[in-house]
């Protein structure tokens, strides 16, 4: 179980809640399931012979990155706040171990990304700046940086947005006050983008005299379209959540993107993992396919999913009016 998945405690023979309480309490302070002393166990199922409770807990990757699982959505959220979430190299190291065990977490079913305070990121911290004018941070430097390579290419900086589409689960991006530069890459990286009607989103570096090196100029033609991609990265302008809106660079605007984006998880939660999983991957490799291997694709992709077990669950729950009680794969 990744480190910030729910823990599942059994507790049995439990004669009330209380008491179900006390000892689930009991066991997770004496176990490798240690949770912060302020958790809470939460009651999920109740029988004469057994409770089993979920925690809902919240750890810090690094103190930059916070994580928080809840009936398997993973909400991640930049906690530099001072700073405007700005990207340092606690966050990029925070994010990264984020997808990382996300990759080997199969009770996870989808991602919200979001900023601490009112921004959701800023872009690049400053001080790194100031080290490429001082000549302290220089391509050789960086050399590390450009080696360590994922599955899909994407170096150590790219990860920070292409690293969630490489996840096999949905991320959504809630944007609220500022998105530039790295943060404008990094919500761009997410499947879904929530945004506010008064976010300034905007690919600065070219007053910088750089170009988007955190994977956006990959994202951002699928998007906008390759005009629109060459007019916002090579003049750098800023833009409105509303105009991104309009770009296709964001699915929904809403003046509490957070919240929306929290409501969209849960809903995403409740389907067939398997079939949100399989959408996913299906709809992202129909961008590089032709029209007869996208609909082969999609053919394979339904053939699988008929008659699994929680193809049925998710027909028997609706049939039945309940919850669907699907099973990690």
């Amino acid at each position: 179980m990744a480190a910030f998945a729910e823990a599942v405690v059994m507790v049995a023979g439990a004669q009330d809640l209380e008491s179900a309480k006390r000892d689930a309490k009991e066991f997770m302070v004496s176990s490798s399931t240690t949770l912060p002393g302020d958790a809470a166990p939460r009651v999920d199922v109740f029988d004469t012979s057994y409770m089993i409770l979920t925690v809902r807990k919240q750890l810090k990757m690094t103190d930059a990155v916070l994580v928080e699982a809840s009936d398997g959505v993973i909400s991640v959220t930049l906690n530099r706040p001072e700073k405007r979430n700005a990207i340092d190299s606690e966050i990029i190291d925070g994010l990264i171990a984020v997808q990382q065990q996300l990759k080997d977490d199969s009770t996870a079913r989808v991602v919200v990304l979001a900023g601490a305070g009112d921004c959701f990121c800023a872009g690049l911290d400053m001080a790194n700046m100031a080290d490429m004018v001082s000549g302290d941070l220089t391509a050789g430097s960086a050399a590390q940086a450009y080696d360590e390579l994922s599955p899909a290419g994407a170096n150590r900086v790219q990860q920070l947005g292409w690293g969630w589409q490489e996840l096999s689960i949905p991320v959504i991006a809630a944007v609220t006050g500022a998105a530039m530069g790295g943060g404008l890459n990094l919500a761009l990286g997410a499947d879904i983008r929530v945004v506010a009607p008064d976010a300034k989103l905007g690919f600065v570096e070219i007053r910088f005299g750089l170009l988007p090196d955190m994977s956006a100029t990959q994202s951002l033609r699928h998007l906008a379209g390759l005009e629109r991609a060459k007019e916002l990265i090579l003049t750098g302008r800023r833009f409105t959540g509303i105009q991104a809106y309009e770009y296709g660079l964001a699915a929904i605007v809403v003046e509490n993107p957070r919240e929306e984006a929290l409501a969209i998880a849960r809903t995403i939660a409740g389907h067939n993992p398997d079939a949100v999983r399989a959408g996913k991957k299906l709809l992202n490799d129909s961008v590089f396919s032709s029209t007869r291997a996208g609909l082969l694709a999609e053919s394979n992709c339904s053939r699988e999913l008929l008659g699994t077990t929680n193809q049925i669950e998710a027909v028997m729950s609706t049939l039945e009016r309940r919850p669907a009680d699907f099973k990690s794969s």
